[in-house]
C-alpha cells in the first residue's frame, strides 16, 4: 500500500507549482518563438470547460452503417454556435473501430476535417481534430491526463478537450477533441517553417515493420514505405535522405545528438514508460506516435493512450492482469529484452551513461512535479467533477455511470502507486530491470488491491451490447 503521501493541496497552489516547474526545468516553448497563439486554441481547446458540437448529417444511419470503410462524408459541424459548412467527417481506429462494431455498437471515434472539400477552410486555424470515443476507458481520462502529462513535461503534445457531442441536435455523448498532428499543430509548435511529420504506421503487424521501429535499413527509401507513406507533408528525395541519414546515425550509436533531439525524446519516455503504455513504440506492436524531423534531427510526439495504464490486451495471447507486475513495471527495461533490441531510439540513448542519468533525472522532476506535489489528484478531481454531469447522461455510453466512477477512482490510484513504484525504482529500493526483478522477486509496491479491468475491458463492451438491446 502506498504509505507517507502528501496530504492534499488546493488546485490552484498545485497547478501554479507544476507550471513554475515545467517553466523553470524546459524553458517553455522549447522549439522556440512561433508567433502568435492561433485562435482555436483559446476556444475550442480551453480544457477549463465542456464545449458543443453539432454534427449536422443527411443520412447520419447510413454514415454508422458504412463506418468500417473509414470513407469521409460532408457534414457541417456547429463549435459552441459556430458554424462550419462542408467539412469531412469519418470514423477512425484499428481494432476499436473493429470491435464497436463487432459489438454491435456505433459510439466510433472519428476525424473531422475541415479543409476536406474546401482548401484554405477551418476553424479559427485549426485544419482537422479528432473526436476520441473512451474506447475501453472508462474514466473517460486516460488519454486527457496523458497529454497533460506530456505537455507538462515540455513534449509538443495535441490539445485537447471535453466536448458534449450531438447530431442533429439529439444527443450522442461525451467525447474528447484532439487537435491532430497536421499542418495546425506543427505551425503552433515549430513555427510556419517546420520541419516533417510522420505517423510510421505498419500494413500488417506481421512484417518486419523495421522502420516503424526507426531501425535503419539501407539507403533505398522504398525499405522505409511505412513512414514515407504515411507523411503528414510533401516529402522531397532531400527529405527522404535526411530521415535517412539521421536513422542511421541512430543506427550506430554514435554523435547521437546529431540525429535525435535527445533532451526533447528523454523527456517523452519518462512519461511514456511511467504510463505504462505498451500498444506504443515501447510494444509489440512499435507504433502509435507520430515522427517529427527538422534538419536531419529526429523528434518523437505522442500519440493514442486509451490502451495506457496497463490496460493493453488487444491481440494478446497472455495479457499481463497482475496489478503487482503492471504497477513495479521496471523503468529501466520498460520491455522484454527481444523488444527493446528492436527499439533503438530508446536502447540506443540508454546505452550511454549520460542520457541514462538524464532519463532518471526527468523522471525524477516529473514524479516531484506531476504526481507528488499533488497536482495529479486535484487534476483528476476537478477534471473528474466537470465530466461526471455529462457522463451520467451519455446515451452511447460504453459503461455505466458508476463504473466511471469507479474508473476513476482506479486511475488516480495507479498513478499514486505507479509513482511509488518508479520513486522506489529511481532509489534503488526496488528492482528497475527484469534482471533484478528475477533475483528479487516479490519486491516493490503491493498493488494487489487494484482492479486495473475496472479502467476498461472487454466486459463492458458485453455489457454495453446487453444495455443496448
Amino acid at each position: 500500500m502506498r504509505q507517507g503521501h502528501k496530504g492534499r493541496i488546493c488546485l490552484a497552489a498545485a497547478s501554479a507549482a507544476a507550471l513554475l516547474f515545467a517553466g523553470v526545468f524546459f524553458g517553455g516553448n522549447v522549439h522556440g518563438e512561433t508567433g502568435n497563439e492561433p485562435g482555436y486554441v483559446s476556444r475550442l481547446f480551453d480544457d477549463s470547460r465542456v464545449h458543443t458540437i453539432d454534427l449536422q448529417v443527411e443520412d447520419w444511419d447510413g454514415f454508422l452503417e458504412q463506418a468500417g470503410g473509414e470513407t469521409y462524408i460532408p457534414c457541417d459541424v456547429v463549435v459552441d454556435g459556430e458554424k462550419i459548412s462542408r467539412a469531412g467527417l469519418r470514423a477512425k481506429g484499428n481494432n476499436s473501430l473493429r470491435l464497436t462494431e463487432e459489438y454491435g455498437l456505433h459510439r466510433y471515434s472519428m476525424k473531422l476535417e475541415f479543409d476536406h472539400y474546401e482548401d484554405g477552410r477551418n476553424y479559427y486555424g485549426l485544419d482537422k481534430l479528432s473526436l476520441d470515443s473512451s474506447f475501453q476507458d472508462n474514466s473517460y481520462m486516460k488519454s486527457y491526463l496523458v497529454y497533460d502529462m506530456m505537455n507538462f513535461m515540455g513534449v509538443p503534445a495535441p490539445l485537447c478537450s471535453y466536448v458534449w457531442v450531438t447530431v442533429n441536435g439529439e444527443p450522442w455523448g461525451l467525447f474528447l477533441a484532439v487537435e491532430e498532428p497536421e499542418e495546425a499543430f506543427a505551425r503552433r509548435n515549430f513555427g510556419s517553417d517546420h520541419g516533417k511529420l510522420y505517423k510510421p504506421d505498419y500494413r500488417r503487424l506481421s512484417d518486419e515493420n523495421a522502420d516503424v521501429a526507426l531501425r535503419y535499413v539501407d539507403e533505398n527509401p522504398e525499405s522505409y514505405d511505412n513512414i514515407f507513406r504515411n507523411a503528414k507533408f510533401h516529402v522531397s528525395e532531400e527529405d527522404q535522405e535526411r530521415l535517412i541519414e539521421a536513422l542511421r546515425t541512430l543506427d550506430r550509436g554514435e554523435d547521437l545528438e546529431t540525429a535525435v533531439n535527445v533532451d526533447e525524446v528523454l523527456r517523452y519516455f519518462a512519461v511514456q514508460v511511467f504510463v505504462m503504455n505498451w500498444d506504443s513504440y515501447l510494444g509489440r506492436t512499435g507504433h502509435n506516435y507520430f515522427l517529427y524531423e527538422e534538419d536531419g534531427v529526429l523528434s518523437i510526439l505522442p500519440w493514442d493512450y486509451n490502451l495506457a495504464f496497463g490496460t493493453y490486451a488487444l491481440g494478446m495471447t497472455d495479457p499481463i492482469r497482475d496489478p503487482d507486475v503492471l504497477i513495479n513495471y521496471p523503468i529501466n527495461t520498460p520491455a522484454p529484452g527481444e523488444v527493446m533490441q528492436e527499439r533503438p531510439l530508446y536502447h540506443n540513448l540508454m546505452k550511454n551513461d549520460e542520457y541514462f542519468q538524464k532519463y532518471h533525472e526527468y523522471f525524477d522532476q516529473f514524479l516531484k512535479g506531476y504526481i507528488e506535489s499533488g497536482y495529479l489528484e486535484e487534476k483528476t478531481q476537478e477534471t473528474g467533477e466537470m465530466i461526471a454531469p455529462y457522463v451520467r447522461q451519455d446515451p452511447t455510453a460504453f459503461c455505466t455511470y458508476e463504473a466511471f466512477l469507479t474508473a476513476l477512482d482506479t486511475l488516480k490510484e495507479i498513478c499514486l502507486l505507479r509513482a511509488e513504484s518508479a520513486r522506489g525504482q529511481l532509489e534503488e529500493i526496488y528492482p528497475s530491470t527484469f534482471r533484478q526483478q528475477l533475483e528479487h522477486p516479490g519486491s516493490g509496491v503491493d498493488a494487489s488491491h487494484v482492479r486495473i479491468q475496472d479502467l476498461g475491458d472487454f466486459d463492458d463492451l458485453e455489457e454495453a451490447a446487453a444495455r443496448k438491446k
